[in-house]
Order: C-alpha cells, then sequence, then structure tokens
C-alpha cells in the first residue's frame, strides 16, 4: 500500500477529525490531506530527488512526508543535531533535493549545489494557499520510496536505510484499524521526527483518526503539562524519557489522569524505571514495542496484561518477562540463530533474523538482508519457552574475555537491581591478558551513595567472577544520544582511559 492511499482513505472515513493540533482542533484529516496534495503539487514541479527535513516538530512533519509521497519523491529527515560539517555532507549527498529548514538550519549549512532550502513557514505557506492545485499521485507504485532514515552508527558515515511504501503500509495495515481511535484520544509525540518512531507515529495515527499532540522537543516539565492540558491519552517514548518524566509526576503529585496507554521503545528499559512506572501510575497500560529502522517500527509486543502478570507474578520466569520486549507480531517471522546461520533452541543466546512484509533490511546503495528475504538484526536475543523475546543487546557490544562471550545486559541488569543504582552500563575495554576486561560506569540513584566494593560483590554472587566488572566508574550521567540509545563506543572510550594501567 502507498502512502498516499493511506492519506485518502484517512480523509475519507473521518476528514472531520483533528489531525494535528490542540483539544479545539486546528488541522483536520481532510485539510491536511487538501494541504499535503497542494505542497505535493509544488514539490513535484521542482527537478528534485529527494524531500528532506532538517527541523523540530510541527505539523510540517506529516505535511513534508506525505507532500513527498504525491510527488513521488523520498522523504529524508535528517538529525538536526550533528555537527554542521556532518549535517552539510549528509544534505549534498542528496542533491538535487528541497530541504525543508528549521530556525538556524539555513545558516548551518550555507549555499550547496543542487539544494533548495524551504522554511518551515514558507512550506505551510505554499500548502496553505488555495489558489494551489491538489494534486493526485506521480507514482503510485508501492515499491517506490517512501522514506531514507539515516542508521544512527558511531563510526563512519552514517547508512540510509530504504523504507518503501509496500513496508510502511504493510505495517500499518496489519496493526492499525482505519478510524478506530475514539473521538478524544490524543497522541503526544516528543520522539525526534528523524526517527523510525516519529515516522510510524505520523502514519498511524492519520490512519487510526488519533489527534496529534507535537512536542518540537523533549522537556519533562513541558511533556507532563502538555499531556495534562492536552488530555493526551497515548504516548511513545524512550526509556531515558520515562525516568525524567517520573520524576515529575512524583514530585507534584498530579498523576496523569487522561493517558491510558504509554509505549516505550528504541532502548533497553531498567527494570527498576518501568515498575516505578507502574506503581505511579496504576491505571495507565504499559507497552514495549521492539523495532528497528529496518523494520518500519515495531515486530515484537509485552503489551499492557504482559505487564501487570509479570508485575504480580511470584514465578521468577513470569517475573522476567517484565525485561523482555514481549512476543513476535502475527504478521512477522523471527528465528534465532548462532554465527553460522543455524536456529538455536529456546532459551540459547543468538541473533535474531526476521521476515516479513513491513521488513526492508535494505540500505541506500547496498542491497537488501540476508537469504529467503530474511534480515539479520545484529540483535543478541534469547526466546524463553513461552516465545517472550529477550534483547541483551547488540552483537558488537558482546565483550570477549579470556575466549568467552559475555553480554553486557546481562551484567547491567544485576548492577541495576542494587538499589544504590539508578543507571547502569557495562563495556568491554583492551587488555593484554585477557583480550579485553569488564568495566562498568553507574550512575547512583537520587541521595544514595555507591561502594564500589559493595557492587562487585552483588554481581558476583548472582552472576559469577568472570562477568563481574573490574572497575567500576561512578558518574553523573551516561552518554546517550537524543534517541536513547547508549553510546557504547564513547563510554568505552571515556573508560578505557580513566581505568588505564589500572587508574582510577
Amino acid at each position: 500500500m502507498h502512502l498516499e492511499l493511506i492519506l485518502s482513505m484517512a480523509a475519507g472515513a473521518h476528514g472531520e477529525r483533528v489531525a494535528v493540533g490542540g483539544r479545539t482542533g486546528e488541522l483536520t484529516v481532510e485539510e491536511l490531506s487538501r494541504r499535503a496534495r497542494r505542497l505535493g503539487g509544488a514539490l513535484a514541479e521542482r527537478a528534485v530527488d529527494h524531500v528532506a527535513l532538517v527541523d523540530l516538530n510541527s505539523e510540517a512533519v506529516p505535511l513534508s512526508l506525505f507532500g513527498a509521497a504525491v510527488a513521488g519523491r523520498p522523504f529524508v529527515p535528517i538529525n538536526y543535531r550533528l555537527p554542521d560539517e556532518q549535517l552539510r555532507r549528509l544534505v549534498e549527498r542528496l542533491a538535487p533535493a528541497v530541504v525543508v529548514a528549521g530556525d538556524g538550519v539555513a545558516e548551518r549549512i550555507g549555499e550547496v549545489e543542487g539544494i533548495e532550502l524551504l522554511g518551515r513557514k514558507e512550506l505551510l505557506t505554499i500548502a496553505s494557499d488555495p489558489s494551489l492545485d491538489e494534486a493526485d499521485v506521480v507514482d503510485p507504485d508501492p515499491e517506490s520510496v517512501a522514506v531514507l532514515l539515516y542508521t544512527s552508527g558511531t563510526t563512519g558515515e552514517p547508512k540510509a536505510a530504504v523504507l518503501r511504501h509496500l513496508h510502511l503500509g504493510s505495517y500499518i495495515v496489519t496493526t492499525v484499524e482505519l478510524g478506530a481511535a475514539g473521538p478524544d484520544e490524543a497522541a503526544l509525540v516528543s520522539v525526534p521526527p528523524y526517527h523510525i518512531a516519529g515516522i510510524s507515529a505520523a502514519v498511524s495515527s492519520l490512519y487510526s483518526g488519533r489527534r496529534v499532540v507535537y512536542l518540537e522537543a523533549f522537556e519533562p516539565e513541558d511533556w507532563v503539562r502538555t499531556a495534562r492540558e492536552q488530555a493526551i491519552t497515548h504516548a511513545m517514548v524512550v526509556p531515558t524519557m520515562l525516568g525524567r518524566i517520573l520524576d515529575v509526576v512524583e514530585a507534584d503529585g498530579g498523576g496523569l489522569p487522561s493517558l491510558r496507554t504509554l509505549s516505550y521503545g528504541g532502548g533497553p528499559m531498567p527494570l527498576p524505571v518501568i515498575e516505578r512506572a507502574m506503581e505511579l501510575l496504576p491505571e495507565v497500560g504499559f507497552v514495549n514495542a521492539y523495532g528497528l529502522t529496518e523494520t518500519s517500527s515495531t515486530i515484537a509486543l509485552l503489551g499492557p496484561e504482559d505487564h501487570r502478570a509479570a508485575m504480580a507474578s511470584t514465578d521468577p520466569e513470569v517475573r522476567a518477562r517484565l525485561g523482555s520486549v514481549g512476543r513476535p507480531l502475527p504478521t512477522v517471522e523471527v528465528t534465532v540463530r548462532d554465527e553460522l546461520g543455524r536456529e538455536v533452541p529456546a532459551g540459547q543466546v543468538g541473533e535474531l533474523w526476521v521476515r516479513g512484509e513491513q521488513v526492508s533490511g535494505e540500505y541506500r546503495g547496498a542491497g537488501g538482508g540476508a537469504d529467503d528475504g530474511w534480515f539479520r538484526t545484529r540483535d543478541s536475543v534469547h526466546v524463553d519457552a513461552e516465545g517472550y523475546l529477550f534483547v541483551h543487546g547488540r552483537l558488537d557490544d558482546v565483550i570477549v574475555r579470556g575466549g568467552e562471550n559475555l553480554s553486557p545486559g546481562e551484567i547491567e541488569s544485576v548492577l541495576l537491581e542494587h538499589d544504590t543504582v539508578e543507571e547502569a552500563a557495562v563495556v568491554g575495554v583492551p587488555d593484554t591478558e585477557w583480550g579485553e576486561r569488564v568495566v562498568a560506569a553507574v550512575v547512583p540513584a537520587p541521595g544514595r551513595e555507591v561502594d564500589e566494593a559493595e557492587l562487585q560483590a552483588h554481581v558476583r554472587a548472582t552472576l559469577r567472577s568472570t562477568k563481574t566488572p573490574e572497575r567500576i566508574a561512578v558518574v553523573d550521567q551516561l552518554p546517550y544520544n537524543e534517541t536513547g540509545k547508549l553510546l557504547r563506543r564513547r563510554l568505552r572510550e571515556q573508560l578505557a582511559a580513566a581505568f588505564s594501567g589500572g587508574a582510577a
């Protein structure tokens, strides 16, 4: 299915509903469709290959996304937080292109041959001009490219993941019911537009008929205030956001009275954080949504009932599922395989492979996924006897100590069980004797002091000596990117420097 068809179906089914804006209504689904088609016509007249966006959240995001779809051009949202030099290089790679530029972006990019910079206000003016024709879709082929998303790699230039209309369309129509949202439902979107969650939120909300309220960028006090004032019923956050939201809610005691469902993803959720969330917000249904850019968003879910059952259980195996990402969606196939591509039994750690209509696994200039449609995720996982999926981290993050593979996630989980630890991260640093040695960084819980020897004894008692961090650094904060992913490479470099030669 093509994104333009999703736009048409939404406008025909519930065009009178508010698509983007406040409770009093600002931009209806029908009007968004009209404006996207005007914009699409204007974009189609330009001799460009891409429509990029370097801006904060606003109504310009869905307008640019669907306008590009109508114009038959790939939509390319770019991380506005990138250093100027890297931002300019990515923009240069897209020429010829129209770049929707937020405040101050034009000055950062400068003049680039083949690039037309279009300010947000300029774009909104074009889209709202009633004298412009509402264009029909230029290229309705679902095999055409809908979105290019640059992956957040830590080395080299980012790769552009290719999502075709058929991938996004398949995800939407198999997971979202047309017009199924209630008339009072509203989604708060604070994840950035260059994240797959920002793309899927724009499309799924339009298709379901759920009003979207955009926050330009995440700030916890603003998030909580907006959720209350706008009677937000649904939201999606990354783990680092949730902890900060809970701090605000706990401090003022006002709760989140309208919130029904809070989804989270984009990185591992520390057990103490989700346990605290369920205690503070008992009426909210929590959903762990696990997916990748290359899979058009979610491929596995741990739903509200799964959360409640695990939280209430005294069975260790059931309780452990609170740390899982749930079961795979029925529309995708998953398998766990070893380094030779052989399937491994339940309980054994391996690499997650996935396939299905929503799975792309394709990169610009680099082709697609594995044999027979399988995409190798590079995530280290295991599946329990009931089919719950546990993600241990990226395969590249595995610590190899004396020929033994150690999972950072397993050690981090044990550290987080200690009541003095708020956040924890484990990495391997170079060692002449063992190849790599295990070291950790922890953020203390509020008002608590961390004792290195005590934490080491805690890990040793739960796991074993080879998995016990040789050194533990106490830090004010861990290095995350803006979507909540731990920057392990940066942390590894910091800890290697701090502990080189045994120095603290």
